[in-house]
C-alpha cells in the first residue's frame, strides 16, 4: 500500500528531477573551483537527462522514471574566452547557480506538497 504511494509517476517525476538539480549543483560549485585551472572544460548536466525525463513523463512508467540516472559530461557548447583553454565563464555560472536554486526551492515544494497532502489522508488534518 504504501510503495503504490511513492510509486506515482509525478511523485518519481519530481524526485528525478531534485536528484538532477543536486546534481547540477555540485557541478556549478566544481566549474568555479576551477575558474582558474588551464584547460578545465565545464561541466553540466548530461543534456539527454532532460529529453529522456520528459519522455518517461509522457510514458508514466514507474519503471522508466526510476531507471533514470542524472549524469554530468563536458558541456560541448561552452567556448573558451581566454588563452589557457578554460571554458567557465564565472557570469554564467552564477547566473546558472541561481536558476538551480530556484529550480531547487521548486521541486522542494512539489514534494512537500505531496508529503503534506499524505499527512493530511491519514490523520484528517495538517
Amino acid at each position: 500500500m504504501i510503495d503504490a504511494l511513492f510509486n506515482q509517476p509525478n511523485f518519481l517525476i519530481a524526485n528525478k528531477a531534485l536528484d538532477a538539480v543536486v546534481l547540477r549543483e555540485g557541478a556549478i560549485a566544481n566549474n568555479i573551483a576551477n575558474l582558474e585551472t588551464p584547460g578545465y572544460k565545464r561541466v553540466d548536466l548530461a543534456p539527454s537527462f532532460e529529453t529522456e525525463l520528459a519522455r518517461a513523463s509522457a510514458s508514466a512508467d514507474p519503471q522508466q522514471i526510476n531507471s533514470l540516472q542524472p549524469s554530468l559530461a563536458v558541456d560541448t557548447t561552452a567556448t573558451a574566452s581566454s588563452l589557457d583553454g578554460n571554458t567557465v565563464h564565472l557570469e554564467s555560472e552564477l547566473m546558472q547557480m541561481n536558476q538551480n536554486s530556484m529550480t531547487h526551492a521548486l521541486e522542494t515544494q512539489l514534494i512537500s506538497g505531496m508529503f503534506s497532502r499524505m499527512q493530511m489522508a491519514i490523520t484528517g488534518r495538517d
